[in-house]
């Protein structure tokens, strides 16, 4: 399901641009009839010259190596966190050839940048937003028969961002009267943080943190620290929320024994009538 909705995103603008930007010095490095007219006075014509071997070498590592760090593990998200990389490789590779090119591709890189930004999650959310730790607090402990899920998380770190249209997913499929989602905004509201032990800062690991509050108390929490006091690192994809928090028993359990109605007094139900 998750990777034929990556494929049709595949298909909007924001990619193929992209994509094409990515690979457009390699494939007109390579291609019979556009090399001998834009690289005529390379030698040899049509190949890779030692330098730019160089080049893409060292952009495919550290391609690796921020994917790594940022969790990409879907195709989507992969190819995301790789785009300012290989551009910026490209950019540096046609100046290389031709300063002219180089420019001109510059201009391309930050005119497309600025009219066809990344698409956003258009789909089904039922998240609730917080404002404050105290009102997070208050709402987990106004029913304790309602089953928490809360994503900790900034605005500005890539991989809460990656993560969001996942919870925005999971929070449309598995969302019921007593199985709720929720978000705080840890880099607006700080003292979140410090209530629940997440660390905000720059070089933080902890983001985003998910949290399953059961009968208001903190039941699991992705990522975890060991016995060591290790961070055990955790990708947050949709099947491994689904596999950490077990959504699909969760879910079950929850539809099987729904919210009932408390029952409202004879004198409170003649108050409302009157009312």
């Amino acid at each position: 399901m998750a990777l034929k909705r990556d494929l049709k995103l595949l298909l909007k603008p924001y990619y193929i641009i992209n994509l094409l930007m990515s690979l457009g010095y390699l494939v007109a490095k390579k291609m019979p009839g556009v090399c001998n007219i834009l690289f005529s006075s390379a030698k040899p014509v049509c190949e890779l010259d030692s330098r730019e071997t160089e080049i893409l070498f060292f952009l495919a590592v550290v391609v690796m190596i921020r994917s790594r760090k940022t969790g990409s593990v879907t195709m989507l998200n992969y190819l995301t966190s790789s785009f300012v990389y290989t551009k910026i490789a490209n950019l540096i590779l046609w100046f290389y050839s031709d300063v002219r090119m180089g420019l001109v591709y510059g201009v391309l890189f930050v005119l497309l940048g600025l009219l066809v930004p990344e698409p956003t999650y258009s789909g089904p959310d039922k998240v609730t937003y917080f404002r404050t730790a105290s009102g997070l607090e208050d709402e987990i402990n106004n029913d304790k028969r309602v089953v928490w899920l809360i994503a900790f998380y900034t605005a500005w770190n890539p991989s809460c961002v990656n993560f969001a249209p996942v919870f925005s997913q999971l929070s449309a499929d598995y969302d019921l009267d007593n199985l709720k989602f929720g978000k705080i905004d840890i880099g607006r509201y700080p003292e979140a943080a410090v209530k629940y032990h997440i660390n905000d800062s720059s070089l933080s690991k902890q983001l985003p943190t998910i949290i399953l509050f059961k009968d208001g108390k903190e039941a699991v929490r992705r990522p975890v620290v060991d016995s060591k006091g290790k961070l055990i690192k955790f990708f947050f994809t949709e099947d491994n929320i689904k596999a950490a928090f077990d959504l699909n028993n969760l879910y079950k359990e929850c539809k099987s024994n729904p919210l009932k109605k408390k029952k409202i007094s004879p004198v409170a139900e003649d108050h409302i009538k009157k009312d």
